[in-house]
């Protein structure tokens, strides 16, 4: 059985100054992320065979308001995420929006690279 089963298997979060965009995730999720040895990447923790990504600075990745949006799990609590985000020097671009039927509730952040990222939480 194939266990690759998502369409989604890696993400990519822009970074220009790496080291800040770093500690902007941990802060805003709580966490410490893992960093790669080799060059300027460090991936959000995950368990197999869950996808996941990371932040990385690299000369063909560039920070963006447009274009795709990803979201990130930000269980237990979404809005405790959100104050933490500005906190953390980022800012809440859309705020809390309830989805219906249970599927939770999202908001949309600025980063402090200037990446547009959605955060998602089904509590």
């Amino acid at each position: 059985m194939n266990e690759r089963m998502n369409r989604a298997v890696w993400f990519e979060i822009p970074a220009v100054d790496f080291e800040r965009a770093v500690r902007f995730y941990e802060s805003v999720f709580r966490t410490t992320m893992l960093r790669e040895k080799q060059g300027d990447s460090a991936v959000f923790a995950y368990d197999q065979p869950a996808m996941s990504g990371s932040v990385t600075r690299a000369p063909h990745l560039v920070p963006s308001q447009s274009g795709a949006v990803i979201y990130l799990n930000a269980d237990p609590d979404l809005d405790a995420a959100l104050e933490r985000v500005q906190q953390a020097g980022g800012r809440v671009v859309l705020p809390r929006t309830e989805l219906p039927a249970g599927g939770g509730a999202f908001a949309h952040i600025e980063d402090t690279e200037g990446n547009r990222v959605g955060l998602h939480a089904v509590s």
